[in-house]
């Protein structure tokens, strides 16, 4: 039986004491270090204005409650879920099990969640009317952008839901379930900001906001409300250095630097070319809509290209500007479910000790998948990849007609990427390639593309591939191993032999 389900009553919320409560001493909050230490720090901080400041009205709405969010009297309770709504996390089932069976039938109704958004049915058996679903993002260290924003979304969505419906309370399990992989302290910082910001900036309709944890998510809680929501003036001067760099906008959104706009003063009167440049390189950090695309007479432009009055100088930072908008793109958007698929990744290098990426063909459901999603996920893990000499190793093995990239996509890739990615591909490697993918290649590489044909070598044999890149050095999947040894026979090494 559930540890909780002792519990015979549910809890009002009002019941729970606030977080403007005063400290106790030895609570361990940021206050707490040498005197001498805290003088000195204090002095020096005065002079500075904390973007956290000490709101006793904002803290008086703020609730940290150890215990069964499915528990909670409140007008809505959180529910962190998958994208089909079905996830089977304690937090879930436990507000399955309180509230019915027709909350599953209601759920059915909603087709799904994507990661950031959140949505809303019927508390059914809760004391709670409502319950608000969302979807955290699964965590990757290399794509923390991606996630830090789709989770900063989940907060805002549930918050900005309760101000529609006029909900006066709310309570928040920890979003981003620990199988979803996200760290538990950085989390906490988002979602204890976001909140902040969100009751700072549109909050007054909101007299209630209930952050739910377990054992283990309380002491981080209680480590870094005070940062957040310091309870006086001095826990607001001791929680000022430990702030982290990265606080988010007036809104508590992560803060992507490629993203900004720069203003400059004085923007007409540039007189260097190298200051001009880079009044080019921050236009190309604007964005992608309307507004942003404004870059003079587009027409004009076109028409002096075709002519070709447009120097080469001006087209290359034309590129550059188009490319940069991709990849802030690709940088701001939730890829976790291209990278599900396991299709693009970075292995070892070759025998000259460049870096080896790996591209699976059959991995790639071109049919089923937004494919600009997965150009952007291709210029996100290429970029910093492309700074350097790399190859590339295609494994066409099984491939079938709905994994097979038409020429105009890639043609489209090709036109968008960096000059430094084809700079800087120094072999493409096309393994277990068929007759009609040898006069495919041939054909786009003659007559669509320039300078990439030299560089692709058809590959037969997984031993001729390793006379380039030793086994140690490259992760293939076990399918492709499996075709090769039973098409080519089992891989000899050159040691073997001697044995």
């Amino acid at each position: 039986m559930d540890p909780l389900g002792a519990r015979s009553q549910f809890v009002d919320v009002l019941t729970l004491p606030s977080w403007d409560q005063p400290h106790e001493e030895g609570e361990g909050h940021p206050g707490n270090k040498n005197n001498n230490q805290s003088d000195g720090l204090n002095s020096l901080q005065g002079a500075i204005s904390s973007p956290f400041p000490f709101r006793e009205d904002i803290n008086r709405k703020i609730v940290l409650f150890n215990g069964d969010v499915a528990l909670l009297n409140c007008t809505a309770i959180v529910n962190t879920s998958n994208e089909t709504l079905s996830d089977k996390n304690p937090v879930s089932e436990s507000i399955h099990r309180h509230a019915g069976p027709e909350l599953r039938d209601e759920l059915l109704k909603l087709k799904g969640c994507r990661t950031g958004e959140a949505k809303m049915t019927k508390g059914f058996n809760l004391a709670a009317r409502f319950i608000i679903h969302t979807v955290g993002p699964k965590y990757k260290a290399k794509y923390r952008t991606a996630a830090e924003s789709s989770l900063y979304s989940c907060y805002r969505n549930v918050m900005q839901l309760a101000k529609e419906q006029a909900m006066a309370s709310v309570a928040f399990c920890v979003i981003s379930t620990a199988k979803r992989g996200y760290p538990l302290e950085d989390a906490t910082h988002i979602a204890l900001r976001t909140v902040r910001r969100f009751l700072e900036n549109h909050g007054e309709s909101v007299e209630t906001v209930v952050f739910v944890v377990t054992e283990m998510e309380e002491s981080v809680y209680r480590k870094l409300l005070p940062l957040y929501y310091p309870r006086s003036e001095e826990e607001e001067r001791a929680s000022l250095p430990l702030l982290p760099p990265d606080i988010g906008n007036s809104e508590g959104e992560p803060v992507v630097p490629e993203r900004q706009i720069r203003i400059t003063e004085k923007p007409g009167s540039l007189e260097e070319d190298s200051e001009d440049d880079s009044l080019d390189s921050d236009l190309g950090q604007v964005g992608t809509h309307a507004f942003a695309r404004m870059e003079g007479d587009v027409d004009k432009q076109r028409r002096l290209i075709l002519q070709g009055q447009l120097s080469e100088a001006s087209l290359q930072k034309q590129h550059q500007r188009n490319y940069n908008r991709w990849l802030c793109r690709a940088r701001a958007e939730d890829l976790s479910d291209i990278a599900a698929l396991k299709a693009l990744y970075q292995t070892g290098v070759d025998i000259c000790g460049r870096t080896v990426m790996v591209l699976v063909g059959r991995n790639i459901p071109v049919t089923l998948i937004d494919m600009e999603k997965a150009l952007l996920y291709f210029i996100h893990v290429m970029d910093h990849i492309a700074v350097k000499e790399y190859v590339m190793v295609y494994f066409h093995t099984l491939t079938g007609e709905h994994n097979h990239l038409d020429s105009d996509f890639l043609k489209k890739v090709y036109d968008i990427v960096d000059s430094k990615f084809k700079k800087n591909l120094r072999a493409f490697y096309f393994v277990h390639p068929t007759f009609r993918s040898k006069v495919s290649t041939w054909f786009f590489t003659t007559f669509s593309v320039s300078g990439l044909k030299e560089k692709v070598h058809h590959v037969e044999t997984l031993q001729q591939l390793f006379t380039c890149i030793v086994p140690e050095q490259i992760d293939i999947p076990p399918f492709v191993l499996e075709y090769d040894a039973r098409m080519n026979g089992p891989y000899q090494s050159p040691h073997s032999s001697g044995l």
